[in-house]
């Protein structure tokens, strides 16, 4: 283990001790990623009104198919914390932050040119749309400074970030003169303007992301135990997030800017009520609704042969 970030490992763990590959991690990241089509087929076939979650207006379908794809974007970057924890197992820390913040920058770069261009083929950049794989390269070059820190540190800030960036939810760009369009970029999803007529909208404000990366790092310390302990422990974790989530919301007074409530439309619209957690930035409640039975699943995969599924 490389020093400082974590407790001393045997010299036996080492590139022979252990696969280079983690399957459980490799298989549910995959299968998120996949489970994100039926979103976009879901705009190309539908279009952007209605919009799923709007519930005077949508219907069960069309939100569960909006809803089952939110797991994509938290397990995703959760476990690129996780995956880059697995790295610095193997490597020293040096070499862990410098592959961070390198990898994280071409994210960035890749971003706003390949991926820009194959959502919006416009070269001379009238609009841009700002989405995850930015916010993965920001994560990233967080993390790069964020690992050279004791595990416990990480820890806290990413749990201080995601528990408690609702705090900040007040603060109005409008009152930060200057500093107005970094917090769009941080914390407030929203429209910018950098330069007249090339308007920039950010879709995924960076801050609570980076903390949900940085929790997914310092999860990354259950795989130094053995399997079947690391299961048991996984699984724990996932049941506590899915109780946790079912308790924040049933209490309706933190961790979602927007309540649930009884639906004229009966019962399974207020369930949909329920589930319907904000996204952009991802809420408390959001978090922890997508990550409990995440963490579930991953439990139920690690230490088995996934087989032809993967």
């Amino acid at each position: 283990m490389s020093g400082g970030m974590v407790p001393a490992r045997p010299a036996a763990m080492s590139e022979t001790a252990k696969p280079a590959r983690t399957p459980s991690i490799d298989v549910l990241r995959g299968a998120v990623m996949v489970l994100m089509v039926l979103d976009h087929a879901r705009d190309f076939f539908f279009g952007l009104r209605p919009r799923p979650t709007d519930l005077d207006h949508t219907t069960v379908v069309l939100f569960f198919t909006r809803w089952f794809t939110h797991f994509c974007a938290p397990v995703f970057i959760f476990l690129a914390g996780t995956a880059a924890y697995l790295y610095g197992v193997r490597h020293a820390r040096q070499n862990l932050s410098r592959y961070l913040l390198t990898r994280g920058l071409w994210l960035v770069l890749l971003e706003l040119t390949v991926v820009r261009l194959g959502w919006l083929p416009d070269p001379a950049y009238h609009f841009t749309l700002i989405q995850v794989i930015w916010t993965l390269g920001w994560s990233m070059v967080v993390l790069a400074g964020l690992c050279r820190l004791p595990l416990g540190i990480v820890f806290g800030v990413g749990a201080a970030i995601v528990a408690g960036h609702h705090l900040l939810d007040g603060i109005d760009k409008m009152n930060l003169g200057a500093l107005g369009p970094l917090w769009v970029v941080l914390h407030r999803r929203g429209m910018l303007e950098p330069i007249p007529g090339h308007q920039v909208f950010v879709s995924y404000a960076l801050l609570p992301w980076v903390g949900l990366m940085a929790l997914g790092y310092a999860f990354g310390a259950v795989f130094d135990k053995p399997i079947p302990q690391r299961r048991h422990a996984i699984g724990r974790m996932g049941v506590v997030l899915c109780v946790a989530f079912v308790a924040l919301r049933a209490f309706n007074g933190y961790g979602d800017p927007r309540a649930w409530a009884p639906h004229p439309r009966g019962s399974v619209y207020t369930l949909m009520s329920f589930l319907n957690c904000e996204k952009y930035p991802p809420s408390l409640a959001f978090v922890l609704m997508t990550l409990g039975p995440a963490l579930c699943v991953l439990a139920a995969l690690d230490g088995r042969d996934p087989g032809r599924i993967a």
